[in-house]
């Protein structure tokens, strides 16, 4: 994460302390993040209660921080404490237990508060009877330090479980040295995403024929739609056909998921197996937005909706003392009802919680309704040979009387588009999200700040010319594209 992200976040909760690695190693390269620190510092400086930053060594030997104001070792700040004793306090169940920030892609990221019972509560309840996770398994989930995945890996300490921090590129030095740790380290539960098993898929490796997943459990799959290619490809070539494939779905607002997997279930091909234990979920119209919203059949997408309470709701948003933030941004679209903003539906036979695409970024072209994954799971299947990645959205600028859609496509090697169409980089977070809204602003006429959340927001300066499509002349000649 870039300076100006970090510092987004922390100017607005006012830390006495920032913890922060004085090295990081970043797609097989060594960073040296003290310059960093150095802006960091100068950001804070007019945070009356920051005390300053402390660096905590990556490797064996500590960076020489001299030179920076007010930051001092990890072991320097341990050396000040008074006792060894640890003292432990009595807390209310709706007591703060921390903050998650939102993804910040559109705007300031929300700082979210969620409670300890909620948060603890929700997490046992998911190790114990969604992954029946104890002090026999190891987890591994591959997650940065700031995606709510990284205190779901640390939760599963509740359950006594092993786990496995990975610092680094499941893709360096190689596509398969990360998969080999699977069978080295015996995990048990392994939690990942969609553009990882793609990657891993499109270049042919078959981590069940190069490493011993005899003690593999479950694989956990979150971050973005997981295609039906995928689902048929974990169990026909890639994972042995005991693993349970558990897709799941949810959000930072709530640090946990609103469909899950289920071990007493079968699996089927799209979406996720049903609803998390203790999550009342149901699937509202989505075209009416007042009074107490209207539920549909089963089938048909519409948005995502919890109609009751539920333990791991947040407690509140961070300096929200009217509550005026945290209700616009869950209950101004229905009546005392929780929307998530996802676009879902109901399968009517199976039950399986199926998840189009964010509510906000829904394609709708002559008024037919329909999610980005959608498309993206045909690509995957029908054109994954020619087609490296994609993403597909909608635009419709002041001047539009229909919504249009857009593809764009990163062709792999010795295949194109039309020349000068075909883009070379999919804007995605720096945990490999692909990233649809801000494009669709672009596209629609808007100028947009890139988020700092951004892997690659320079990424973004190549759709701008799509705001003006007209004047892009389709075609093969020397002066058209």
């Amino acid at each position: 994460m870039g300076v100006q992200g970090i510092l987004q976040r922390a100017v607005q909760v006012e830390p006495k302390y920032i913890f922060m690695d004085d090295w990081t190693v970043y797609n097989g390269k060594t960073v040296d993040l003290r310059e960093k620190m150095t802006e960091i510092v100068q950001g804070m400086k007019d945070i009356k209660e920051f005390k300053g930053l402390v660096s905590i060594s990556r490797f064996q030997q500590p960076a020489d921080i001299i030179h920076i104001p007010l930051t001092q070792t990890l072991s320097t700040y341990l050396s000040k404490s008074t006792t060894q004793t640890l003292t432990f306090a009595k807390t209310a169940f709706h007591d703060p237990f921390f903050i998650a920030y939102s993804s910040g892609t559109t705007g300031t990221p929300k700082c979210i508060v969620h409670s300890i019972g909620g948060a603890v509560l929700n997490a046992f309840k998911d190790g114990t009877l969604h992954t029946e996770t104890g002090p026999h398994c190891t987890v591994l989930q591959y997650t940065t330090t700031g995606w709510i995945m990284y205190f779901s890996s640390i939760a599963s300490l509740l359950t006594g479980c092993r786990i496995v921090l990975y610092d680094g590129s499941p893709f360096q030095p190689d596509l398969t040295t990360f998969v080999k740790l699977l069978g080295d380290l015996e995990v048990t539960h392994f939690g990942t995403s969609p553009r990882w098993m793609g990657e891993i898929m499109k270049n042919g490796i078959v981590p069940r024929e190069i490493t011993n997943l005899e003690k593999l459990h479950t694989v956990a799959s979150t971050g973005m739609v997981l295609s039906d290619q995928l689902f048929e490809w974990f169990y026909d070539v890639g994972f042995p056909r005991n693993v349970h494939l558990a897709n799941i779905s949810g959000g930072t607002d709530i640090a946990g998921c609103f469909g899950q997997g289920n071990p007493l279930t079968p699996v089927y091909v799209g979406g996720t197996q049903g609803p998390s234990l203790g999550t009342p979920i149901a699937v509202y119209d989505s075209l009416i937005e007042s009074g107490q919203g209207v539920p549909i059949e089963d089938g048909t997408p519409g948005e995502l909706v919890a109609p009751a309470a539920f333990p791991n709701i947040p407690a509140f948003l961070f300096k929200d003392p009217t509550g005026s933030l945290y209700h616009n941004s869950y209950f101004s679209k229905y009546d005392h009802v929780w929307t998530h903003g996802d676009f879902v539906s109901m399968h009517p036979l199976t039950h399986n919680l199926h998840f189009h695409g964010r509510a906000d970024g829904v394609l709708n072209p002559s008024g037919v309704r329909f999610g980005s994954a959608e498309i993206y799971n045909i690509i995957e299947k029908d054109f994954g040979r020619e087609v490296k990645d994609s993403l597909c959205v909608g635009q419709k600028r002041e001047q539009d009387l229909d919504e249009r859609v857009m593809l764009f496509l990163v062709m792999r090697e010795g295949e194109s588009v039309y020349r000068g169409l075909g883009t070379t980089n999919i804007p995605t977070t720096i945990n490999l999200k692909k990233v649809e809204l801000p494009v669709k602003r672009i596209i629609s006429g808007f100028t947009i700040k890139p988020s700092d959340t951004l892997a690659n927001p320079s990424s973004l300066n190549f759709y701008y010319q799509f705001a003006k499509v007209e004047e892009l002349e389709m075609g093969t000649g020397s002066k058209k594209r």
